[in-house]
């Protein structure tokens, strides 16, 4: 057994150049997993013609530390299988008695097919095992990130996951029927074919989806949408990078929140299009984001007093002009430098309700507490 460990180490040295790049405490490793599992065929033979055909032990795998397993792939214990078998083949002549060439080669191919199984069942088992921590970490990841709870630990996290993707942006949604990892799997598929990364998370009705590496949120959503029960799907801001992907996750939950208030909206829909709603809704990102965008571009400005003006006279020209004491095209003038200035136009409804929200809310910003 001895002579036949060393000749297998040296057959791997040989013909196996990841072998020959492991340190030197897994090369000894694996040649105490070789020479292990050349005692166990061993102690199998001497069993195998007693009437009964004893199944082969492979405990010899758990000879191996936990380290060795991670460095080593299920392909490259192949290969070590393969380079074990070979060494005791080309020995077979001088190993078997006469005349038992034959039964000795049938008792390795027996014993070679168990083995096999037996690695696959390891890694099988190891991938379980480390499927279920990235599933751990993939929800504590999440709920972080929803709570806006972003330290070094949420860095650990990802890092634990290979998360590297840039921009980010978090989808918000309603979670569709069946279980949780069913659902999330099924995200992931999705993700792999369209070459997203993402990470997923189901907190009861409501299904959050990080999304990695899309050159474009909207189209990306459209992608996961078939994936989110029925309702909403608001997409929270593009982020550069997870560690502040808080902010496009604060932005998308609140989104849904108030996605009610738009019954038309379109379905995925940008948080940024709800911001009227979600200020309404108590969303104080929301209100300042309007304040900043709508009422302080205007303030102190002749353009402040015609917004007010054309929204409260139900968006007519001729209306506004009259009381302003201006021409009708000056009106047009400066309801076309407000939209340059803001983004968005007074003249269409779902701007001019936003502007409103702005306006009022911008009011509210200057009005003392008595």
């Amino acid at each position: 057994m001895g002579t036949l460990g060393t000749a297998a180490m040296a057959r791997m040295d040989e013909r196996l150049p990841w072998f020959r790049a492991l340190s030197a405490e897994d090369r000894s490793w694996v040649g105490l997993v070789a020479q292990a599992g050349i005692a166990a065929f061993v102690e199998w033979f001497q069993h195998a013609g007693e009437g009964r055909r004893p199944t082969p032990s492979i405990e010899f795998f758990g000879t191996a530390p936990r380290e060795l397993k991670r460095s080593i792939s299920l392909q490259q214990t192949v290969d070590i299988v393969r380079v074990v078998v070979e060494v005791v083949e080309a020995q077979v002549d001088d190993l078997a008695a006469p005349g038992g060439g034959g039964l000795l080669e049938q008792a390795m191919l027996r014993y070679t097919r168990d083995v096999a199984f037996a690695a696959a069942q390891v890694y099988a088992r190891e991938a379980e095992v480390r499927g279920a921590w990235d599933a751990r970490l993939e929800a504590l990841i999440v709920d972080a990130l929803v709570r806006g709870e972003v330290d070094d630990g949420l860095h650990s996290w990802a890092a634990a996951l290979g998360w590297t993707s840039s921009p980010v942006v978090v989808l918000a949604g309603c979670t569709p029927p069946g279980k949780p990892e069913s659902i999330i799997d099924g995200l992931r598929d999705k993700g792999r074919r369209s070459g997203l990364d993402l990470l997923a998370g189901v907190q009861g009705d409501r299904l959050i989806v990080i999304v990695g590496g899309a050159e474009s949120a909207a189209a990306a959503a459209r992608q996961m949408a078939p994936r989110f029960g029925t309702g909403p799907i608001v997409i929270g801001p593009e982020v550069p990078d997870l560690h502040t992907a808080a902010r496009s996750a604060r932005a998308a939950l609140a989104g849904l929140r108030a996605a009610g208030g738009w019954p038309d909206a379109p379905r995925p829909v940008n948080a940024d299009e709800l911001l009227a709603e979600r200020a309404i809704d108590g969303d104080t990102d929301a209100r300042d984001q309007l304040i900043e965008n709508v009422y302080i571009p205007l303030a102190g400005t002749p353009l402040l007093d015609t917004l007010a003006t054309y929204l409260e006279q139900g968006t007519s020209l001729e209306a506004t002009a009259r009381l302003l004491f201006v021409h009708p095209n000056t009106v047009r003038y400066r309801l076309k430098k407000i939209t340059e200035l803001t983004g968005y136009q007074p003249t269409e409804g779902r701007s001019a309700f936003t502007l409103q929200v702005g306006l009022i809310l911008g009011r509210l910003t200057e009005t003392p507490v008595t």
